[in-house]
């Protein structure tokens, strides 16, 4: 396991700034299975980060330094207590904070609770969403991708719900504020200082600045398994939590089927024995099956490399966010309904600063056009009419989809509870609701007999459903 800690020494934000030294300050981590008995101890690494703007009046950014220490031989679905620090330093150690290990990989053992969710910020929705699920005391948390926003923000700390239409001719680049990622930080700390997050990137993680470096702050503040599980990635990359293999994917990196994404999904599915680790799940950011009028068919192009290859390894459900609003498919593949197809849950409405999707691609006068927007990190634009189907000759179907089940504009959050191996209970909590309600709620189930003859063979390519 590894852990993150928080930053030693205070953020630096002006015209000129100068990092801080890592090597000042040590990276330690005491743990034992009692608080008053630490007995074991780790040391990491340290590292500081700097988002900086050559423009004149743009205030640059250096992070205080960031703490990784990974923790090895940590025995399964067992309570740890632990502190960090440097014990050379006067008053240089934090509290004793705890956590417990993830269930052994095996088909009998899973997370008690899975929450899910996306699209957070730092907003009084996403206070409201963090006490929800927090009240659902969870084992894991998945966060696909939109942390805190700090890219809705200049760099002399002014915001505002839409950029682009604010900023954006005024600006010689798109700024961010960074200090809203230390502020985040320190508001996640009472959940995630006790339950392990996994993060996936997505698209307000980009963060452009000098000389085209992207992505600084979400490379520097989270841990990501990608050497052991051979992406060398902080994009993509995969890991086991009892009988579920996660897939984290990139939907903002190269996703053809010639690229070192594709072919590390390859060789990982490959590795994937159903008899050990029966569910496959997956986490990206934007969504394939969106209804929504907000990122429309955005990332067709990422559909159109991944889905067959998912589809033949008998992917169960895919989560992500992109779109703000909740929605949750039946099982479908490539625009159809599949009995073998995936459910996917889109979790988008974690409290972001942007505010709610509302409107469907269906209602009458609100398709967009099909027209292509370049983005150099959703690679094109691959979408187009329907040719077959309810929709043939369509950019956009007449009503709700028969794929989409179901759909709301509410914020929220959501728990998955794998209970064997076949059956997963799914709740979705809106945010206006009592704590414990649950806005949908649907069990998930695999039948992999019923699929083997398709996830087996070997199928052609669908390509594109237009």
């Amino acid at each position: 396991m590894a852990l993150t800690l928080g930053s030693a020494g205070e953020f630096q934000m002006g015209g000129t700034v100068k990092p801080l030294d890592p090597g000042t300050v040590a990276s330690v981590v005491r743990y034992g299975l009692a608080a008053d008995s630490l007995v074991r101890q780790a040391t990491g690494d340290a590292l500081v980060y700097s988002q900086l703007y050559p423009f004149e009046g743009l205030q640059n950014y250096t992070s205080g330094i960031i703490h990784h220490v990974r923790l090895q031989g940590l025995e399964p679905a067992t309570k740890y207590y632990y502190q960090c620090g440097d014990p050379a330093l006067p008053g240089a150690m934090s509290a004793v904070h705890a956590f417990r290990t993830m269930p052994a990989v095996g088909p009998r053992s899973y997370p008690g609770r899975i929450a899910v969710v996306g699209d957070l910020g730092l907003t009084y929705n996403t206070t409201s969403t963090v006490d929800h699920m927090a009240s659902n005391r969870p084992d894991l948390v998945l966060l696909v991708g939109d942390v805190c926003y700090a890219n809705m923000y200049l760099t002399n700390g002014t915001g505002a719900d839409c950029y682009s239409c604010a900023f954006g001719k005024s600006t010689p680049i798109h700024e961010t504020y960074q200090p809203r990622w230390d502020y985040w930080g320190r508001y996640m700390e009472a959940l995630t200082s006790g339950t392990p997050m996994m993060v996936v990137e997505g698209n307000h993680e980009i963060e452009e600045q000098i000389g085209n470096k992207t992505f600084a702050a979400y490379r520097s503040r989270f841990a990501f398994p990608s050497t052991e599980s051979g992406s060398f990635s902080p994009f993509y990359y995969s890991f086991d939590a009892g009988g579920i293999h996660f897939l984290m994917l990139g939907a903002y990196a190269d996703y053809g089927r010639s690229g070192e994404q594709y072919r590390w999904l390859e060789k990982d599915l490959a590795k994937v024995d159903r008899s050990v680790t029966p569910w496959l799940v997956a986490g990206w950011h934007a969504p394939w099956y969106t209804t929504y009028k907000a990122h429309y068919r955005e990332v067709e192009c990422m559909r159109v490399a991944m889905e067959e290859l998912l589809y033949s390894h008998g992917l169960d459900i895919a989560f992500t966010g992109h779109v703000h609003a909740y929605e949750r498919s039946n099982r479908v593949f490539n625009y159809t309904l599949d009995p073998c197809g995936a459910v996917h849950i889109s979790v988008g409405d974690g409290g972001n600063r942007e505010k709610m999707a509302t409107t469907h691609a269906d209602e009458p006068g609100h398709c967009p056009d099909p027209r292509p927007k370049p983005n150099a990190f959703i690679g094109g634009f691959c979408a187009s009419n329907f040719t077959s189907g309810p929709a043939a000759g369509r950019f956009c179907w007449d009503r709700q989809p028969d794929y989409s089940a179901y759909r709301e504009s509410s914020f929220g959050h959501g728990i998955l509870e794998v209970k064997n191996e076949t059956h997963a209970l799914w709740r979705w909590h809106r945010n206006q609701d009592h704590y414990g309600s649950a806005g949908d709620e649907i069990y998930i189930v695999r039948e992999p007999h019923r699929c083997l003859h398709k996830h087996n063979s070997s199928r052609p390519a669908h390509g594109r459903s237009n």
